[in-house]
């Protein structure tokens, strides 16, 4: 049965008390909000006011054995490629997720219908286990709340959205924890972690968000921060991207 608030439909609830043992510390830093400080510098002060209203949310799914008490050789995260013809982030790698609509009851229920939408992931398989602060975007600005959730079974992930995606996988936490696969890039002045994941970069909002999450959880590595030219490191992907300097 659905809460209800002054008439209105509450959003999907959080159950951070779900999380399986190797995700609960990372869960319990974010209630805390004991990570915002890691958020500031690697977002260039793009974090939204309090009481800004949330335009977007994206879904952080993360899979993995439920039974194990530290991270486990199987945990993954969704991720997707939007296709290349797209008229905004075409060719960027993305966490599922886009506007909240006015169906909606709130980011986390925008976020599963989005996964839904783009990925075919069925909100039963999915238990929300909390959110970070509302981000702003770098380039529209756009005000965005990370849902992070957990699916110890998530069942078969596809392309459902062809318009928005052409490639739906998940990454293995072991890989992007890999020194050999992160990486610092640089364009103008924009600076920030990266991370290759087979044969595409992850740059930007989604690799800051990956980061932080990496750091709050104490599983990351140290990894060279040696700047690299983003046009470059984007050339020798398969991204598909369009070059930012011309």
């Amino acid at each position: 049965m659905s809460e209800r608030k002054e008439g209105q439909l509450l959003d999907v609830p959080l159950q951070p008390h779900k999380a399986p043992r190797w995700l609960a510390p990372l869960i319990d830093r974010i209630q805390r909000g004991t990570y915002r400080e890691a958020v500031r510098p690697l977002l260039h002060g793009r974090t939204a006011p309090e009481d800004a209203a949330d335009e977007a949310a994206v879904l952080i799914l993360f899979t993995g054995n439920a039974a194990s008490a530290t991270i486990p050789d199987d945990a993954h995260v969704l991720i997707t490629h939007r296709t290349p013809r797209m008229r905004s982030h075409s060719g960027q790698m993305a966490f599922p997720g886009g506007h909240i609509d006015a169906g909606d009851r709130g980011p986390v229920d925008a976020a599963l219908r989005e996964a839904w939408e783009e990925t075919g992931l069925e909100r039963s398989r999915v238990t929300p286990l909390a959110t970070l602060r509302t981000v702003t975007t770098g380039g529209s600005g756009l005000r965005v709340r990370p849902v992070i959730a957990y699916a110890e079974q998530p069942g078969e992930t596809y392309v459902a959205s062809p318009f928005e995606t052409d490639d739906v996988f998940f990454i293995a936490v072991r890989d992007l924890v890999d020194p050999a696969n992160r990486l610092q890039v640089g364009l103008a002045n924009f600076a920030g972690p990266a991370f290759r994941a087979g044969c595409y970069v992850v740059w930007g909002f989604t690799a800051i968000l990956l980061s932080i999450l990496l750091e709050q959880a104490a599983w990351a590595r140290d990894w060279d921060r040696t700047l690299r030219d983003l046009d470059e490191v984007l050339a020798n992907s398969a991204n598909g991207e369009p070059r930012y300097t011309r």
